[in-house]
């Protein structure tokens, strides 16, 4: 084959819009559009059709509708590209596309993978999206547990009370239990166990904020400083025209990495002497305490990174 057709296949670009019963597909450049099972046929079905020689494939998550279609082409070891909806949404609008259906949809994902260049990732194993299943039921408990003690200020009626008290009690146990099978999966796993003996080390890194790192952001340890600030949404946002500066902000990345690393930077500026002194200069400096709050998360994500990337455990520096 040629180099002409070689860099020709390259450029192919699949969108998928995933619904629940179906995948309607769309190849950029030649336009052809399918429609497909979101089923294990389905997905045969879809692999024949696009071929061997793909330059990424793009889709939003759906919920529950995305995982078995994930898992299937990353055991090809297809390119895959997940966006996020506003992302596309944003880019439907900047080219004048606002009509939405899920063939258009396949269509303007397929084009925003192409004209933008977007990078593949490697999907989630099916360990980690077993542990992110257990993670999201956790959290959705916390959420349960903070509206009950709510409730436990308010009601007055002995019977509500103690069913409320009761459903604080079932919360413990059910919290306990997810946690320990959280932990007995990642021990299980070598890999997985040798990265959470990594985060521990960080001094303010406890069992359940590792938990959120492996889980929601198991790129760490492959990426850039840059890339793994910018992924966790801790990297600042420059707001400049003109002669005009603005103050810096961050936004978007992982929601649920940010809120798992807010604790311990605090705990980190108590009892982790290099962050402490970052804190103090950056307090020192005159900036708002939240900002060097901020800053304090980036850097235990950029240390989270380097240390998993380099294998070793958190030790502190020689005085």
């Amino acid at each position: 084959m040629t180099s002409r057709g070689a860099e020709k296949r390259s450029e192919i670009t699949i969108g998928v819009d995933i619904s629940k019963d179906s995948l309607d597909a769309y190849r950029f450049p030649d336009g052809d559009s399918r429609r497909f099972a979101n089923s294990t046929a389905g997905y045969r079905s879809f692999l024949k059709w696009i071929g061997p020689e793909v330059a990424r494939v793009v889709f939003e998550p759906t919920g529950p509708y995305h995982g078995a279609f994930e898992q299937a082409l990353s055991r090809r070891g297809l390119p895959l590209v997940k966006v996020n909806p506003r992302q596309a949404r944003c880019f439907a609008e900047a080219t004048g596309k606002l009509a939405k259906t899920d063939p258009l949809d396949a269509a303007l994902l397929a084009r925003m993978g192409m004209l933008l260049q977007l990078e593949a990732r490697p999907a989630p194993t099916e360990a980690i999206s077993d542990l992110r299943q257990l993670h999201l039921a956790r959290m959705g408990l916390i959420k349960d547990r903070t509206a009950a003690q709510t409730r436990a200020k308010v009601l007055s009626i002995p019977l509500l009370k103690q069913q409320n008290s009761k459903r604080l009690e079932q919360i413990k146990r059910q919290l306990a239990a997810i946690d320990a099978e959280i932990l007995r999966r990642i021990r299980a796993d070598d890999e997985m166990a040798r990265r959470y003996d990594i985060l521990v080390s960080i001094p303010g890194v406890a069992r359940l904020t590792a938990f959120s790192l492996l889980i929601e952001m198991p790129e760490l340890g492959t990426l850039e400083p840059a890339q793994a600030a910018s992924l966790a949404g801790l990297a600042p946002i420059a707001r400049q025209s003109g002669r005009w500066n603005g103050h810096a902000f961050i936004r978007g990345g992982r929601g649920n990495v940010r809120r798992a690393l807010y604790m311990p930077a605090l705990v980190a500026i108590r009892f982790n002497p290099d962050l402490k002194a970052k804190y103090d200069a950056f307090i020192a400096a005159g900036k708002p305490a939240k900002l060097a709050i901020a800053a304090i998360m980036r850097k235990i994500v950029l240390l989270a990174n380097a240390l998993l990337k380099a294998g070793w455990n958190w030790t502190p520096k020689a005085a």
